[in-house]
């Protein structure tokens, strides 16, 4: 048996069992490290569709489920606010909701609802992100004799009606969203996904 000592080897076996060492490292860095970059349950669960029971909801009524981080308002108009929505298309900046990015295509009409006495609106002011109020009453003191109901965003005096179109002469330049929804049966609403699937 020869005492030499083979260096060739040596050396490959060392650089082999480096490079295996080595690429386990990186294996074992890179997992937790592209884990971090997907979205965690939570988040999936945030921009998942809602699903809502408007079954007690009563006319005149409004809830405020979350959908995406945002709240979502579903109210239930009386016969009096749709009677009203028509005579006050001179005062809105669209209120044929022309800019089609403020509601989906089946949701672009006189009422921008799929039924017209439910509206399903993102409560969030066009503006710079305020959450209106909710003003039913007609003609308060402090928004005059023509206000027939609506929102109301209190940080910069904006106006909306009960079909969430602007007023003209405000600061919100365009109607408050309408998301992707529809109805599942004749009391559940999902918010998120319209009939056809899409979000």
């Amino acid at each position: 048996m020869s005492n030499t000592v083979d260096n060739s080897k040596r050396r490959f076996l060392t650089t082999a069992a480096s490079v295996v060492v080595g690429s386990a490292g990186a294996a074992a860095i890179a997992v937790p490290f592209v884990a971090s970059m997907l979205p965690s349950a939570k988040a999936k669960a945030a921009g998942a569709p809602v699903e809502v029971d408007i079954s007690k909801l009563q006319p005149g009524q409004r809830i405020t489920p979350e959908w995406r981080g945002k709240p979502v308002w579903i109210l239930r108009r009386t016969p009096e606010t749709l009677g009203n929505l028509a005579s006050l298309d001179a005062q809105l900046r669209d209120p044929n909701s022309e800019n089609t990015d403020q509601q989906p295509d089946y949701c672009q009409n006189s009422t921008r609802s799929i039924r017209e006495e439910i509206i399903v609106l993102v409560g969030i002011c066009t503006h710079l992100g305020c959450s209106p109020t909710h003003r039913p009453e007609l003609a308060p003191e402090d928004l005059g004799p023509e206000w027939k109901g609506g929102f109301f965003c209190p940080c910069h005096g904006s106006k909306f009606d009960l079909a969430g179109r602007v007023y003209k002469g405000v600061p919100a330049p365009i109607n408050l969203e309408v998301p992707p929804y529809h109805f599942l049966g004749d009391n559940i609403i999902i918010i998120g996904k319209d009939a056809q699937g899409a979000a």
